[in-house]
């Protein structure tokens, strides 16, 4: 850190200077990545159900990439318009590859009561496209206003329509929260500097981070599958973070300046200082999303990813841009203040608060530890009742055109029934037939939740067959029963010879859930294990790792406990826009990495500063008032501009990110406030000199690596 410091700082123009036109080039180079984002991976590609699914793609079974929806004018009926929709529809097939198109002109018998509506005037086109047909999703929203009909209403869903639909809100939310964080955020900051120059240094290293995320994740496309909502998470956490970044390093510069330092060793101390904390702070956050790569699922990974790449940014960036500047401006850092004495004052006046509190919370740090702790596992209570849910259309706004479709689809036709998918597969690698396909139906129709089951189709080894689920007639919900259903026909004994396989709809659901659920103490054992080498090589001491990490877990159970409070159990539910559902299983992984990740994080910029003044020689008692003063207002003011930015995500036409905005701006009052400032200096001044315990061999390990060292 020492050469790295004396680096930048006698490089200053050179360092920003590249690091400004890297950036910029690969920012504008990474805008490209909105074209080659996926909606999909949310199921477990190695799941019994995911065989399924490929086993069966070649029988028809696949879902269409639109569903349209054809409305006869009024004093038509549908068969008066059949001429000018079969017209289109045949236009359309001879311009793409399309793999099948069928609608409610063209259907046999069998299959016209589920493509006409109750009341007979509405009719349903259903289009598959081709792997060759040449259209991409970032094209796709070109083609359902071909399938428009001159004269007729046309509505549009299906599997693509409703993933390009989530992606288009993506990014209109993206360019709105941004927008509206970005100038709130630099208000807030020149409030806290009091002046111009110095809150422009963390915005101007934020809007850095973001395009440099944005290129990462360009770059990421070309190995693996990225999710359209991970650009919304690196972009909102690069810029929350590296504003974060910036502030705890522009106040550490602003303070030795006032200590009388040169703009040069100002510079160089704070590399060493807050630079290196930044250093730790971004590897742990960095280890907690890497913990979400274990997992099958693509969407996870690309959102570990993204996160990833935000805090590399944002870290890096704090390490080279940032202190370049600082060393370039000087004292100039002061320019534009409306006063000089305005952001002393402030600072001298958060100090004498923050050393207030704490001094009043050591006076009985045996009940304050008490009351906060009860407080929280109260707060934690509902979260034995979690359950895990999907995304679906239902979390896209209810004005939505694909989400309207859908539910007209769901109210107004014919359901054909949500079904399992029953394969028979034989192990001697021929085809079953006769009594074992008989038996298994049979079998099949006896199971609870399970109305009838008819043939699909076959090929060389396999017989595919369609289990059609029942009303619940019992009280559950409809996902609770073919659940239920689907387990039951994975219950069944295959006959002699073959092999039994159950997939569809449900099946990848509940399989991607269990696969979640499975991996999900690995992802734990991974953030907790790193968490704990890291903040040993950062404290030099056993007792504060366990410490953060236990205080972490307490920050995330009541977290957990108040979003299935709201968003499964409904309380508070419409004042946020949202209809009560299960907790999505993706985002639930997310929020437990981000609040992890963060909660520690915040325990390294205060206890780093308690460190600090140990070393000096200061009682563990001295150590943690002078923590807190100096932390107090900083790590205040970064979780309320990580508020401000991450909050964005509640204004989000998706409920899914309103979920993710409410979890976080919890987490963040709860970790920076109540568990940061209030329960740590209690517990610090309880266990008192086993605070900075480790044996004499480790702390020889942290005298190389430690910070202050």
């Amino acid at each position: 850190m020492n050469r790295w410091a004396s680096f930048v700082v006698s490089h200053k123009r050179w360092v920003l200077s590249i690091a400004v036109v890297v950036v910029a080039l690969s920012g504008i180079w990474g805008l490209g990545v909105f074209g080659k984002l996926s909606e999909g991976g949310f199921i477990d590609p190695g799941s019994e159900a995911a065989e399924v699914s490929e086993l069966v793609a070649g029988l028809g079974q696949q879902t269409p990439d639109i569903v349209a929806i054809y409305t006869a004018p009024e004093g038509k009926s549908i068969d008066d318009i059949a001429p000018d929709v079969t017209a289109v529809l045949d236009g359309f097939q001879n311009k793409y590859a399309v793999e099948n198109v069928t609608s409610y002109w063209t259907a046999d018998t069998g299959t016209k009561q589920f493509l006409v509506s109750k009341d007979r005037t509405k009719a349903l086109a259903t289009v598959t496209l081709g792997p060759d047909s040449g259209i991409t999703f970032a094209t796709f929203g070109d083609i359902p206003p071909q399938l428009e009909v001159s004269g007729v209403t046309s509505q549009f869903a299906g599997g693509s329509v409703v993933g390009v639909s989530f992606s288009q809100t993506l990014q209109k939310d993206l360019v709105r929260s941004e927008a509206i964080a970005i100038p709130i955020t630099l208000v807030l900051l020149i409030v806290i500097f009091g002046g111009v120059v110095a809150a422009a240094v963390p915005v101007f290293v934020g809007i850095l981070s973001v395009l440099s995320a944005l290129a990462i994740l360009r770059a990421l496309t070309s190995f693996t599958e990225v999710s359209s909502f991970s650009i919304n998470v690196a972009s909102l956490l690069g810029l929350g973070l590296a504003i974060d970044y910036g502030l705890f390093i522009v106040s550490r510069y602003r303070e030795e300046m006032r200590d009388g330092a040169t703009p040069t060793d100002a510079a160089i101390r704070t590399v060493l200082t807050a630079g290196r904390t930044i250093v730790f702070s971004g590897l742990l956050l960095i280890c907690a999303f890497a913990g979400m790569l274990v997992f099958p699922q693509p969407v996870i990974k690309s959102l570990g990813f993204g996160a990833m790449a935000a805090v590399a940014s944002a870290a890096i960036l704090s390490l080279t841009a940032v202190p370049a500047l600082l060393a370039i401006l000087g004292p100039r850092i002061n320019s534009l203040t409306w006063s000089r004495t305005a952001s002393d004052r402030g600072e001298a006046r958060a100090q004498k608060f923050w050393g207030g509190v704490v001094t009043r919370v050591m006076r009985k740090p045996g009940i304050v530890a008490a009351v906060i702790i009860a407080g929280l596992l109260v707060l934690s209570a509902p979260i034995l009742k979690v359950a895990l849910g999907e995304v679906d259309y239902t979390a896209l706004p209810k004005d939505d055109p694909a989400r309207v479709a859908v539910e007209t689809l769901g109210t107004e036709f014919q359901s054909s029934g949500e079904s399992a998918t029953v394969v028979l597969r034989g192990l001697d690698g021929a085809k079953p037939q006769g009594a074992p396909i008989a038996d298994i139906t049979r079998r099949a129709e006896s199971v609870d939740g399970i109305a009838r089951v008819s043939f699909i189709g076959s090929t060389d080894d396999i017989v595919a067959l369609e289990a059609i689920f029942s009303e619940p007639s019992d009280g559950r919900t409809e996902a609770d029963a073919a659940s239920a259903a689907v387990a039951g026909l994975r219950a069944m004994t295959p006959p002699d010879g073959t092999e039994l396989l159950v997939g569809g709809a449900r099946a990848l659901v509940d399989d991607g859930n269990a696969a979640i659920a499975a991996w999900l103490p690995v992802m734990i054992a991974i953030m907790v294990v790193s968490t704990l080498i890291l903040l040993f090589l950062a404290f030099g001491s056993i007792v504060l790792p366990i410490k953060a990490v236990l205080m972490a877990g307490l920050s995330l159970s009541a977290t957990f406990g108040v979003l299935t409070w709201v968003f499964q159990e409904g309380h508070g539910a419409d004042l946020l826009g949202v209809t009560p559902a299960p907790l999505e299983a993706t985002f639930v992984v997310l929020i437990l990495a981000v609040v992890f990740g963060l909660s520690t994080d915040y325990e390294v910029f205060l206890m780093s500063r308690m460190v600090e003044a140990r070393a000096d020689g200061a009682s563990t008692e001295e150590a943690v008032v002078i923590g807190a003063q100096r932390t107090g207002r900083i790590v205040t003011a970064a979780a309320l501009i990580l508020i401000i930015v991450t909050g964005a995500f509640t204004i989000s036409e998706l409920s899914i990110m309103r979920f993710l905005g409410f979890g976080m701006i919890l987490a963040l009052i709860v970790d920076a406030t109540i568990i940061r400032m209030l329960l740590v200096p209690s517990l610090v001044k309880l266990m008192g000199e086993a605070n900075w315990w480790a044996p004499v061999w480790m702390k020889k390990v942290h005298e190389k690596v430690g910070i202050g060292h």
